[in-house]
């Protein structure tokens, strides 16, 4: 008696594999875009190893470099997403700046502008100093009250420019614009430290005196105008210049 020819039970249960690899390409890809919306450099690498790693690319995933979809932007995927959340952070505490300021009624006298080298906040003199001093008055001490809380949750490194126009001074405290614009900003520097919880390794002072001005110093007007003190967020890729910045800040 021939025995029957049992045929083989087909294997209904094989999209399940691609069921699966495209559930884990999605969780890959939500992952990745999570890590573009933030600025942590150092998670979004740990990431980019830890996928590398997973996926046997031996370090190539997220992390070599290749040319951009968006026109006119080069380099590797951490840079841009790194460049793209340090502007949307910048972008957020200028916003958060200009509120004030316009709370304040200051917008005559205190600016905030985006420039190259990050969110620069310009105070002319007659809102921290009285003329030729370079002692905080009490208005600008609550001025630097209000603004410190943002500068404190900011991770980048902090500029504290001094000007002043080209007026000679020479007292016995101030031999020149040079002295009395680094007292400014090393008073403002040191304001900031007293109150708030800004590491030092963030800050630094440094005096233009004369020689930045904004506009001609030809008049009254445009002397008060080049009279004042930045506090300079700086950029991520300006911060990498500085001396020192090896070490790394625990706040």
């Amino acid at each position: 008696m021939k025995r029957r020819q049992v045929a083989k039970k087909e294997n209904n249960d094989r999209w399940l594999l691609t069921y699966s690899d495209m559930i884990t390409l999605l969780l890959i890809f939500f992952i990745v875009m999570y890590t573009l919306s933030s600025i942590d450099v150092k998670k979004f690498q740990a990431l980019s190893t830890s996928l590398s790693k997973a996926m046997g690319a031996g370090g190539m995933v997220l992390d070599s470099p290749g040319p951009s979809v968006v026109p006119g932007i080069s380099g590797t995927i951490t840079e841009v997403a790194v460049n793209s959340g340090e502007n949307s952070q910048l972008e957020s505490i200028k916003k958060e700046l200009e509120e004030y300021v316009k709370e304040a009624n200051l917008q005559a006298k205190v600016s905030v502008t985006m420039e190259e080298r990050g969110v620069v906040i310009s105070f002319q003199e007659e809102v921290l100093f009285k003329l030729g001093s370079a002692e905080l008055t009490p208005r600008a001490r609550e001025i630097i009250t209000k603004v410190g809380p943002v500068l404190e949750t900011a991770p980048n490194y902090l500029r504290v420019e001094g000007h002043t126009d080209n007026l000679p001074i020479h007292t016995s405290q101030y031999p020149s614009n040079w002295e009395l614009s680094a007292a400014r900003a090393n008073t403002v520097l040191k304001e900031l430290l007293r109150n708030f919880n800004i590491h030092p390794q963030r800050l630094s002072s440094v005096a233009y005196g004369e020689y930045r001005p904004l506009v001609k110093n030809d008049s009254d007007v445009n002397r008060q105008t080049n009279r004042r003190v930045n506090i300079v967020i700086l950029r991520s890729k300006f911060g990498g210049a500085e001396p020192g910045t090896l070490t790394i800040i625990e706040q």
